[in-house]
């Protein structure tokens, strides 16, 4: 082979030739690949998909929660099982969602779908992945009945055993790391639902009041997500406010 035989096929390979793959880099001795399940590549399609092509806008308030925490501990005193604060958050999410119901949609090709409940979701953590079984009418529900229903939802979650339409539809999801000792972070919605809210741990920070006096107050920061093709800001906003006016004044949760 001439200079002349190498120049030739040059100018006949593709100028848009691109260049092989690098190879996978080999695996540690001491490393191990565990192939994706089925749940587990669902729930990375679904979020992908989410992520990539729902319009994401993001709302962040702090809650005073010492009148909520106040009011859980009271709670079970007279030998019933006790709420849990998720319990209460989600009963709350869900009554926000009837004071503004603006919020309570998904967006679909060819129209806006109005939800006739307030379904809400409760992200649980199981082996395989996240599991979001639904609280149906959780508004209309009386706060033991949903303690109770969360807790059996979420154990049949944890077993594999939950059936589709337990989990499949809804009106807006409760993402809660504040167990996990996260005190804020932002969710990706989960379609075809329009918001998700994350929530965060209730700390004990310094506050100002109206007086102008600072004091220590229990706050917990909440995130909504909401798809902006759905939801205009300001109906969010109302939607917070009254999700926070409720758990600033928890009795409200109660009736």
């Amino acid at each position: 082979m001439v200079r002349r035989d190498v120049e030739a096929a040059a100018r006949r390979a593709p100028a848009s030739a691109a260049p092989p793959p690098a190879a996978a880099p080999a695996a540690r001795p001491d490393e191990q690949r565990v192939p994706h399940t089925g749940m587990r590549r669902a729930i990375a399609r679904r979020l992908s998909e989410s992520k990539q092509t729902v319009p994401h806008f993001y709302l962040t308030v702090d809650c005073r929660a010492d009148a909520l925490l106040a009011l859980r501990a009271q709670a079970g005193q007279d030998g019933g099982p006790r709420p849990t604060v998720n319990d209460f958050i989600v009963r709350a999410a869900a009554q926000a969602l009837r004071d503004e119901p603006g919020l309570n949609v998904s967006w679909q090709d060819d129209a806006l779908l109005h939800h006739a409940g307030a379904d809400i979701s409760v992200a649980v953590a199981t082996d395989g992945g996240l599991v979001t079984p639904i609280v149906r009418d959780a508004d209309a529900k009386p706060l033991g009945a949903i303690a109770a229903e969360i807790a059996e939802l979420a154990a049949r979650a944890r077993a594999n055993r939950l059936r589709p339409e337990e989990f499949t539809g809804g009106s807006l999801t409760v993402s809660n790391l504040g167990m996990h000792g996260i005190d804020q972070f932002a969710a990706i919605i989960n379609p075809p639902q329009a918001a998700i809210l994350a929530v965060g741990a209730a700390r004990r920070r310094p506050v100002v009041d109206e007086d102008g006096e600072i004091r220590a107050a229990m706050l917990m920061t909440v995130t909504l997500s909401a798809d902006h093709r759905a939801v205009d800001g300001a109906v969010a906003a109302r939607w917070l406010a009254a999700f926070r006016a409720r758990i600033e004044h928890p009795v409200r949760i109660l009736l």
